[in-house]
């Protein structure tokens, strides 16, 4: 706090000065109150939290009351304003690319557990990088391959994982990463879409209309994409890596069952606080 200086005299400021501080407060709390009130009306649950991120990446009244107008139709927040905070990290999020969620971040956590430093890590079906990013900020030394078959993902991937000096690569699975990493990879992540593809209609309208259906959609029991994924993990792990993918609680069972017939040891971890469920599925380490 600033201190008063000794020659300043005493007594009350000029009526003007004393408008002028007191009007800018009321003004700047008027337009955050009419903020939450338009987002409130939209039926924004966390109106005052959305409220105050939009007021400052704002740039100008009018770009304000285009955002509001845009987050108040149904375009996600992070959409909206060009980002989402993921584990600490400002993680750019461009139209159509997966919002990366805030339970995913439990399973972030887990690879951390897992990753030494100079770990080889791979992020599959990466979307915006957050996963991939957000590990190798954790772990000295990673080296970091995502890969994404949305071209949208990938560019929205690579500004975010540039900083950490990784490579993203596009393509299909693990078909567009480079041979050598075969037998290497320490940590796979595996953000791989598991909402039956009956379910995907009744998903919230800011996922179903704003993110790519190929991010959401894991077809007729949500597992497809997983299967594919765990019937080459063993190829690509080290020994002693882990694979590692977020499910639904009711789908766990049979995940693990897809990843033991590939080869791998499965076990699952929860996360009530989060909602989340993780299966770990590490190739066993030769005798």
């Amino acid at each position: 706090m600033a201190s008063h200086s000794a020659s300043r005299p005493a007594g009350p400021a000029h009526p003007s000065a004393v408008s002028a501080a007191s009007s800018a407060p009321a003004a700047a709390s008027s337009v955050s109150a009419s903020v939450v009130a338009r987002l409130r009306a939209a039926g924004c649950v966390f109106a005052e939290e959305e409220a105050e991120l939009l007021l400052s990446a704002a740039r100008s009244a009018g770009e304000l009351d285009a955002m509001i107008g845009q987050r108040a139709a149904g375009r996600p927040l992070e959409h909206v304003v060009g980002w989402a905070e993921f584990r600490g990290l400002r993680i750019a999020v461009d139209d159509g690319v997966f919002v990366p969620r805030r339970r995913t971040e439990f399973l972030v956590e887990r690879a951390e557990e897992l990753a030494r430093p100079g770990a080889v890590v791979v992020d599959l079906c990466c979307g915006s990088g957050a996963l991939g990013a957000a590990l190798v900020a954790a772990v000295d030394g990673a080296e970091l391959h995502a890969a994404d078959i949305d071209p949208a993902a990938v560019r929205c991937a690579r500004r975010n994982i540039a900083a950490a000096g990784g490579r993203v690569h596009e393509g299909d699975l693990y078909a567009p990463l480079p041979r050598d990493l075969r037998g290497r990879v320490d940590v796979l992540l595996a953000n791989v879409p598991y909402v039956p593809t009956g379910e995907v209609e009744l998903l919230p309208a800011e996922a179903r209309v704003h993110e790519a259906r190929v991010a959401l959609d894991g077809g007729l029991d949500g597992l497809d994409v997983l299967r594919r994924v765990a019937a080459e993990a063993a190829a690509w792990l080290a020994p002693g890596g882990s694979l590692l993918f977020e499910t639904s609680e009711r789908q766990a069972g049979a995940a693990t069952r897809i990843t033991a017939a590939g080869g791998l040891t499965p076990r699952v971890v929860h996360c009530e606080d989060r909602y989340a469920t993780v299966v770990i599925a590490t190739r066993r380490r030769e005798p």
